[in-house]
């Protein structure tokens, strides 16, 4: 198994560009939000209102790009598989590197990642299907608006995981012992209930199967802040949905009792 300096030196070098789902096992990952310091407060703002979909690990000095608390051998500039670049709230490009977007006052926060919770899920007998089937989890915005602050409003994002109700229960269980990386589910059962229309539509992501038994287990998302610049037609880059900075913090760090 490859280690992390490895893994990144492959996404520096624009040799990897997959998900990040079930790599580099035992180590958490993050989203990522860029933004101009003059919105940054307002940003941060928004994250202490809504920890669920937005559970922040670490933040930049405005100007540098090394993460201090997440991972001071990187550069969030080349370390992302993906990044994705909004401007005025429209995603205009998809980018391996993001040197030349940045600039002496872009601010980066690091968001916890449900792919962080999925280690723990695996060793409790509980199956991850976009793993499965070799894709990119499923992605859904929804009806539950996030609390507003300054700029920043619009609709929670959720990543949806099928199956067995049993092992539902157990995930609840399970992730909530991790509520830095977006703790225990905030839906379980009918998509319509939270306003997803077609389960097999993402709005971010692959579709998955989902099995004759199972149920459809939705948790809080660090795609939010993207649906907040498409909402508020902001200036913003992110990780591409999927494509995760891998930190260098220990999972079980983050678990609490």
């Amino acid at each position: 198994m490859e280690d992390r300096k490895s893994i990144i030196k492959k996404i520096r070098d624009g040799s990897w560009s997959a998900p990040t789902s079930g790599i580099l096992p035992g180590f958490a990952q993050a989203n990522l939000v860029v933004l101009d310091k003059a919105v940054a407060f307002e940003f941060l703002l928004y994250c202490q209102r809504n920890p669920k979909p937005c559970p922040v690990l670490d933040v930049t000095e405005p100007g540098r790009a090394v993460p201090e608390l997440a991972g001071k051998d990187s550069d969030l500039r080349s370390d992302i598989p993906k990044y994705h670049v909004y401007q005025t709230g429209e995603h205009v490009e998809t980018v391996e590197h993001i040197e030349h977007f940045w600039t002496d006052t872009s601010v980066a926060f690091l968001l916890g990642c449900s792919f962080t919770f999925e280690e723990a899920l695996i060793h409790n007998g509980i199956a991850i299907r976009h793993n499965e089937e070799n894709c990119n989890v499923p992605m859904f915005e929804t009806n539950i608006d996030t609390v507003p602050a300054g700029l920043f409003s619009g609709p929670m994002v959720v990543s949806m995981r099928p199956m067995k109700r049993a092992d539902a229960i157990r995930a609840v269980q399970v992730t909530s012992r991790f509520p830095d990386v977006h703790g225990a589910p905030v839906h379980i059962g009918d998509p319509s209930a939270i306003g997803i229309k077609n389960i097999t539509q993402p709005d971010y992501g692959d579709a998955v199967t989902l099995k004759e038994g199972e149920v459809p287990v939705f948790w809080a998302c660090g795609v939010t802040p993207q649906a907040a610049a498409k909402a508020n037609k902001l200036d913003m880059i992110t990780h591409a949905p999927g494509h995760m900075f891998l930190t260098d913090i220990k999972n079980e760090t983050l678990g609490v009792l």
